[in-house]
């Protein structure tokens, strides 16, 4: 993993590019939620599944713009390997100026879950719990429905993410909420 070598590192490097709390807590969920679909998909390298769904958005805070183009001078400075470097910046094709195509499982995972952690967080918090603990998939399937809320994640990205995956949408709906529901149990 070049000079990361543990998830407090690399969370390090996060904060040094990112300083917004909404952009910590992403990275840590999309970590975490890697971390999840690891356990069962890879088990023998569920660190570095976590450390690139952490790193996902290292760049975006500061450099929208150049978002999985500056992540890769940002994470050259920092020692990261090449392989980190791609898979973390995989999760931007087709959307951003990336040439890196999502080829391993880890990286369609990490494209098909960025998108839906955001909905499924931004429906969490409208509950009166604001929580994913006591969160059914219908609630997520019927907000990824609306159009208009949480906008800005782009629904086509997930289907074409749950494609790539062979999954279907309510798999991995279900899934990525299991993966945040343990984040949660876990905090």
């Amino acid at each position: 993993m070049g000079r990361i070598s543990t998830y407090e590192e690399a969370y390090e490097i996060l904060k040094e590019y990112n300083k917004e709390e909404f952009h910590l807590v992403h990275g840590k969920t999309v970590g975490e939620v890697m971390a999840y679909f690891a356990k069962e998909r890879d088990p023998e390298n569920v660190e570095f599944w976590r450390i690139v769904g952490l790193l996902h958005d290292v760049d975006f805070e500061m450099y929208p713009e150049e978002h999985c183009v500056k992540a890769v001078e940002i994470l050259e400075k920092n020692d990261v390997d090449e392989e980190m470097i791609y898979a973390i910046t995989s999760h931007g094709f087709g959307m951003t100026e990336t040439p890196n195509e999502p080829k391993k499982e880890m990286e369609k995972v990490l494209y098909a879950v960025d998108e839906l952690t955001g909905i499924i967080g931004a429906a969490a918090l409208m509950r009166p719990s604001k929580s994913t603990l006591d969160m059914e998939l219908k609630s997520v399937k019927k907000k990824f429905k609306d159009k208009k809320f949480a906008a800005g994640c782009d629904r086509e990205v997930i289907k074409k993410g749950a494609e790539n995956l062979g999954m279907s949408m309510d798999d991995l709906m279900a899934e990525t909420l299991k993966g945040m529901q343990e984040m949660e149990e876990n905090a």
